[in-house]
């Protein structure tokens, strides 16, 4: 889980304990698994003995992070901000121990709350001065923006002074000696520790964790539908569930050292025995069901996998034949009701039916491919007709596209 390091990290980190920070972004009102990775960081830092503190940009959200964009960002209005801080805020009590009475206890930090009183002639005197245009022109994600077509607003350009406060703000007010991220933040970081030498002639340290791409080359976190967010409401956590279980072979033994907090030694027989028999998906399975369980908890780990039981372990049809209505319904299968009246072509079923098709002519498209099964059976007919024989329990319809399902009521059921 490490990039980049400062020297003297380690041996800080082994003589006392010092507290961490790691600063996430509030530009959405929830998390994404792309913020598991400093989540988990945070968690391992306080299971070491030491302090996590976890700083909500406030007004850094105001200002945009250049850092591995290509363009400047919309910027959020204080309203929308305070909602998306008030909700990340409640994701991130989820993972610390926040308990007073702990020497290490967690703790959460915004930073508006000492920029919202600095004047801009108080900071350009108290900070810019300390670090030269030269020194911010060189860091790669702001030559990489200057040097492209949009090039970069003032604004941007200031982030790395406005995130170099932070980590100055809370070295002087928090004894906060260290600084974590993506190791696209390695620039931004940097600042901060070259700025408490110069203001105050203090040491601070940092390590950055690699960014996760998929062995694909797809990036990571991303489905067709989006993100893969924290949220329950955004994204249900069977789909959470089962974009681990459908990870690749080479993604599931790289992220199972990330994600989890199994020790080597499992990480390694698992690896092992996955190698031995890898139809079994046992590194998959495993992943799935300890990160499942760390953001979603147990009880809700136990219904996704009877749901992804019955559906792939075992006969789909059969499943839905046999389980009770209601807890099909609640299964974290997404679930929608038909647009369309009984009977209906493929194509016109398919498209109205809330599912996985935008447009008649995705799934025309996707039906030609021969990537649809409706019933679990293949659809090669875009004109197949469906109709009431069509019904499982006289209301259900199973649709099937590669390995994900989707259970479409029949219209006013």
């Amino acid at each position: 889980m490490i990039q980049d390091i400062m020297p003297g990290t380690e041996d800080q980190l082994a003589k006392e304990m010092t507290a961490g920070y790691i600063g996430f972004d509030p530009t959405s009102d929830s998390l994404h698994i792309g913020s598991l990775v400093p989540i988990l960081l945070l968690v391992h830092l306080q299971k070491a003995g030491h302090k996590p503190v976890a700083l909500v940009g406030g007004a850094t959200g105001m200002v945009g992070d250049p850092s591995g964009k290509s363009e400047e960002r919309n910027l959020l209005s204080e309203e929308t901000l305070n909602h998306n801080l008030t909700r990340v805020k409640r994701q991130l009590e989820k993972y610390l121990d926040f308990t007073p009475s702990l020497p290490n206890c967690a703790e959460m930090v915004n930073n508006y709350d000492w920029f919202k009183n600095m004047r801009f002639l108080d900071f350009i005197r108290d900070v810019g001065k300390h670090i030269t245009v030269n020194y911010m022109s060189a860091k790669d994600s702001v030559k990489r923006r200057l040097e492209g077509e949009n090039g970069m607003s003032f604004t941007e350009f200031t982030y790395q002074l406005v995130q170099g406060y932070d980590f100055y703000w809370l070295y002087t007010n928090k004894n906060c000696k260290l600084q974590m991220g993506g190791s696209d933040q390695w620039g931004n970081i940097t600042t901060g520790a070259e700025l408490i030498r110069r203001k105050n002639g203090g040491e601070a340290f940092a390590f950055t964790c690699p960014l996760l791409t998929k062995a694909d080359g797809g990036k990571f976190g991303k489905t067709e539908k989006g993100n893969i967010w924290l949220d329950p409401a955004k994204t249900s956590p069977y789909e959470f569930y089962q974009f681990w279980l459908n990870a690749s072979d080479a993604d599931a033994e790289k992220w199972i050292k990330i994600f989890t907090l199994l020790d080597k030694q499992k990480v390694e027989s698992l690896t092992a025995n996955h190698h031995t028999r890898p139809e079994d998906k046992l590194l998959q399975k495993t992943l799935a069901r300890e990160i499942t369980i760390f953001v979603h908890g147990i009880g809700e780990f136990d219904r996704i996998s009877a749901t992804s039981k019955g559906f792939y372990d075992g006969n789909p049809i059969e499943f839905i034949l046999t389980t009770d209505n209601a807890i099909l319904e609640n299964s974290g299968v997404p679930t929608s009701e038909s647009g369309s009246d009984l009977p209906v072509d493929a194509v016109t079923f398919l498209a109205e039916s809330g599912s996985f098709f935008p447009s008649k002519g995705a799934a025309r498209k996707m039906i030609l491919q021969g990537g649809v099964s409706i019933n679990e059976q293949k659809v090669t007919d875009p004109n197949m007709p469906i109709d009431e024989s069509s019904l499982l329990k006289d209301r259900y319809i199973l649709i099937r596209k590669g390995k994900s399902f989707h259970l479409v009521k029949r219209k006013g059921a």
